[in-house]
């Protein structure tokens, strides 16, 4: 696997399902490509797991359904059976060959970890390199952060057209931070705050998020303008402007929503894509979430309503 591009395809054939699964890709840390896979497979082709390419790297995965005898292997042999256990983490070391019998239905979330990308949190935080994370076969953590970044990039790996660059960015920052501090023994380095962005960053940086509601441009591309590593561009920002990034530019799409809503004849549809969203129903949903009620209630209650209103 030595590209996250390939994800998929190898997790795919490694479970023997008939395609690939989508994955979400992200390149955040020293331009080192992370991804995140679902995989299930409710009639699975039954017998031992196919091999992945041994590597520097980890898989942890999220395990969304219950796998009781489960029979695990690593480099050619049975080493043990394990009940698993719905919302439970697992983490595996690529070098050691995991595999696993398939011998009834499964359902999982695949994070891929190069241990590249590892060395890049170690890096911005200025501890000592990480050994080796906790890759006890068999084990599994009942790990809250992973549960909800889980469920949040779950929901774009089901709608792939909706997530915006930014926001999985950030998420897969979020991650690996979290392993290496929770399973790789990182420790947090309190530092004096560097403080946020000069005037002129943050007026460049909100230009460049502005001009692509769409969010298309990832963190690593905006950081690169100021020559500032990913984690420190996101915290100064954070500082500048108060939000995050990616929710910076979801304010954005709702305020260009809400200024398009005032054209009176403009369909919802079409508001929907001019302000950055996937599609109306993209739209209609976020907008729900944060304003509290749907575009066209908000829309009529604000500017009255009118004939071509849905």
């Amino acid at each position: 696997m030595a590209q996250a591009a390939a994800f998929g395809q190898r997790l795919g054939q490694f479970l023997h399902l008939k395609g690939a699964p989508p994955s979400l890709i992200t390149r955040s840390l020293r331009s080192v490509e992370l991804a995140v896979t679902e995989t299930r497979d409710d009639n699975p082709v039954l017998g031992l797991s196919g091999s992945l390419i041994a590597e520097d790297a980890f898989l942890v995965s999220l395990k969304l359904h219950d796998y009781p005898d489960c029979e695990l292997w690593e480099r050619g042999r049975c080493i043990m059976k394990a009940d698993v256990r719905a919302g439970t983490t697992y983490l595996y070391d690529l070098k050691r060959d995991p595999r696993y019998v398939i011998n009834k239905p499964f359902h999982s979330l695949f994070f891929y970890l190069p241990r590249s990308a590892l060395d890049g949190i170690v890096e911005q935080s200025g501890a000592p390199r990480i050994g080796e994370l906790d890759c006890r076969i068999g084990v599994g953590h009942d790990d809250e952060v992973v549960r909800q970044i889980g469920a949040s990039l779950l929901q774009g790996l089901r709608r792939p057209d909706e997530p915006n660059q930014l926001f999985v960015d950030h998420m897969m920052l979020a991650f690996s931070a979290h392993i290496a501090q929770s399973y790789g023994g990182l420790q947090r380095i309190t530092k004096p705050s560097r403080g946020g962005l000069a005037p002129w960053q943050v007026k460049r940086a909100c230009e460049k998020l502005d001009s692509d509601l769409g969010g298309k441009f990832s963190l690593q591309q905006i950081a690169a303008e100021f020559d500032l590593s990913v984690s420190h561009f996101s915290r100064a920002f954070r500082i500048s402007t108060g939000l995050p990034p990616h929710q910076w530019l979801l304010r954005r799409r709702l305020e260009a929503a809400k200024q398009l809503m005032t054209v009176r004849d403009l369909p919802l549809a079409e508001i929907a894509l001019s302000a950055g969203f996937a599609n109306q129903s993209h739209f209609t949903r976020v907008f729900s979430a944060a304003i509290g009620v749907s575009p066209g209630v908000w829309r009529r209650e604000t500017h009255g309503a009118w004939d071509g209103e849905t």
